[in-house]
């Protein structure tokens, strides 16, 4: 010890020993609401957005999320994508215990790096990730990331929402946004709580907008609810005037942004004679302007396949008819290209157009032109026997049906691509009419309870998209399974299944066969047996709200289902008593059944449910509960049968 103390006496005061950083983000200074029903809350999310010209702008992020339990655990990495035209300058990261005491700083050798693609589908991209991992055995924890993203694609500027997930609470988060006076910002604010409204100053020639948000609550995971997007706080920004790569345009009109992108692409329709001949010689005998397109889409689909292209300005710019003709492939943009090209050599006009695609994708922001789109389509607006008739084009899949969209692109607007610009219109709507599930079920019962059936099954319009996906990706055995996994059923076995395409006039259809073994169906209680006739159309009951509801209901889809049930009873029994008949009708649908029986003894349950396309207030939701609960005790209805006395 007494060798020691000259040494410690001799170092500089503070140097002995390097001081711990001090603690911050506990998890005790965040307030108790904000941890009622969170998985995690983001304790600061400090975005700011430089614009440098109308082609570069800097986008500089700082955020903080404690992650509470496992259920928040995905927050605890973070990844961002960068490409050629936007570059990433830093990532940094650390993680921090409950009481806020630094556990470790991110090393660079700790950072991932890979590519997206290259897989058969994202076939030709220059988009990577960057991407760091510090989750933890067990929270609470805290992670820290501070990135900063320098793009050199202008048409985009980056949205601020930072409630994107269910379950995470907000405790702080702050936007700020300076730009040059000559290039005015555009912005949209959404869902904003009162007084959170942005603030506008200048300073010399920039103009600064600033949003402050604090103290929001964990959104509830609810039934019927719409898109995330739709109900938390967010600002939306977007450019007036850009450039892209030397390629000046305007964002403040759709007018404009469809000349940009129409321009971007001019003169890359140019096909090969030869294409152009063999294209001729296929729809000569064709006067019919439907007719010669539904020939080129058939020679589309038989000769391409798709693939991704993201290599710069090739996001938006496409390549030329001509390659697609020698390669055979293409992206989106390119093939919808090609096909235009196509249909031009068959003498049928037609347009590309930008649309959001997607089953779960919201329509588009009408009041606030912006690029919001991910995908390319065709329209074609024919006139048939005197009548305008657009058709739409899928341009791909190999598969999809002639002039279909289904639940991918219909049912929302597009932006039409014409040498005059931008034209907002809507891509086809998708009803009951058209969505519609029609089944047939025989159900044969033996005297021991014992029980086969058959059923025949056609599905039309949104109805059958995810079944055709079955039919056209996955192999007879994975159909099975997928149909076995999915049957609400106690015990049984399938010994008959499958599927098949067809069409009923502009609308796909999937037909579905199957056959069943059901043993101890019914087993009789004394001299009665209890059947539920509704085999396989049995709507579930929705859970109880608990607290008060947050969000609108949201029902996205309309459709008809038809169901024909004929019961065949054994020798011997005959129908005791039948279930009284239901008739239903709300704002959200309508349901009916009714039994009988017939001339030769069976018994006949039909059950019709269609349901509507809405967007309600929150307020209707105990009515939409109260809906579906009826139905779902209908659904359960059984029929009593009893034996005739010998």
């Amino acid at each position: 010890m007494k060798a020691l103390l000259p040494i410690l006496i001799a170092l500089p005061l503070g140097g002995a020993l390097a001081a711990a950083p001090a603690p911050k983000y506990a998890v005790a200074d965040i307030p108790a609401a904000l941890r009622e029903g969170a998985h995690a809350v983001i304790r600061a999310d400090d975005e700011v957005v430089t614009v440098k010209s109308a082609s570069r702008l800097v986008h500089t992020v700082h955020r903080v999320i404690t992650v509470l339990d496992n259920a928040g655990d995905d927050l605890g990495r973070f990844g961002v994508s960068y490409d050629a035209l936007r570059t990433l300058s830093y990532l940094r990261g650390a993680v921090y215990d409950a009481n806020g005491r630094l556990l470790h700083q991110l090393r660079a050798a700790e950072i991932k790096d890979q590519g997206v693609g290259n897989d058969g589908v994202n076939f030709m991209t220059d988009v990577r990730v960057r991407y760091a991992d510090l989750r933890q055995p067990q929270g609470p924890y805290t992670v820290e990331f501070d990135y900063e993203i320098v793009s050199d694609n202008a048409l985009f500027y980056p949205d601020f929402q930072p409630q994107q997930d269910e379950g995470v609470a907000v405790q702080a988060a702050s936007l700020r946004v300076s730009t040059p006076t000559a290039l005015p910002l555009r912005y949209q604010e959404r869902q904003l709580p009162a007084g959170a409204a942005g603030t506008h100053t200048t300073a010399g020639s920039q103009d600064i907008y600033e949003w402050q948000l604090a103290n929001l609550a964990a959104i509830d995971d609810e039934e019927a609810a719409p898109p995330l997007t739709d109900r938390t706080p967010a600002v939306v920004l977007a450019p007036g005037s850009f450039e892209v790569q030397g390629h000046a345009g305007t964002a403040a009109t759709w007018q404009g942004l469809g000349q940009w992108t129409y321009d971007l692409n001019a003169g890359r329709d140019q096909l090969p004679p030869a294409t152009v001949a063999k294209v001729q010689a296929l729809v000569k005998d064709l006067p019919d302007a439907r007719a010669r397109a539904r020939c080129v889409y058939e020679l589309l689909q038989g000769s391409t396949r798709y693939i991704s292209v993201q290599l710069g300005l090739g996001g938006w710019q496409t390549f030329p008819a001509s390659t697609v003709a020698s390669s055979g492939y293409g992206d989106c943009k390119a093939l919808s290209n090609y096909t235009r090209a196509l249909l031009a050599a068959a003498g049928v006009p037609a347009y590309q157009a930008l649309v959001g695609a997607g089953p779960d994708e919201a329509d588009l922001r009408a009041d606030f032109p912006s690029s919001q789109f991910n995908h390319v389509v065709l329209c074609a607006p024919l006139s048939t026997t005197g009548r305008p008739d657009t058709l739409w084009l899928e341009c791909t899949s190999q598969t999809a049906a002639f002039g279909y969209m289904g639940s991918f692109t219909g049912n929302r607007h597009a932006l039409l691509l014409t040498p005059e610009g931008g034209k907002l219109i809507a891509t086809p709507r998708y009803g009951t009419a058209e969505n519609r599930l029609v089944r047939r079920l025989d159900l044969f019962l033996d005297a021991t309870g014992e029980a086969t059936a058959t059923a025949r099954t056609l599905r039309t319009g949104q109805e059958q998209d995810l079944y055709a996906a079955l039919l056209h990706e996955l192999g007879p055995p994975d159909q099975k399974k997928y149909i076995v996994d999915h049957l609400r059923l106690p015990t049984f076995t399938l010994t008959k299944f499958n599927l098949a395409a067809t069409s009923a006039g502009p609308l796909p259809v999937v037909v579905e066969n199957l056959a069943l073994t059901l043993p101890g169906f019914a087993p009789p209680s004394g001299k009665r047996v209890f059947i539920n006739p509704n085999l396989l159309s049995r709507l579930p009951a929705l859970p109880a709200q608990v607290g008060e509801r947050q969000s609108e209901v949201w029902l996205p889809q309309a459709s008809l289902h038809a169901d024909t049930v004929r019961l065949h009873l054994p020798a011997g029994f005959h129908p005791e008593a039948l279930p009284a008949p239901v008739q239903l009708s709300t704002a959200y649908g309508t349901y009916a059944t009714q039994y009988a029986t017939l001339p030769d003894g069976t018994i006949q349950y039909i059950r019709r449910l269609e349901l509507k396309r809405a967007r309600l207030p929150k307020t209707a939701y105990p009515g939409y509960l109260d809906f579906r609960r009826k139905i779902n005790s209908a659904d359960k209805a059984q029929v009593v049968l009893v034996k005739t006395e010998s």
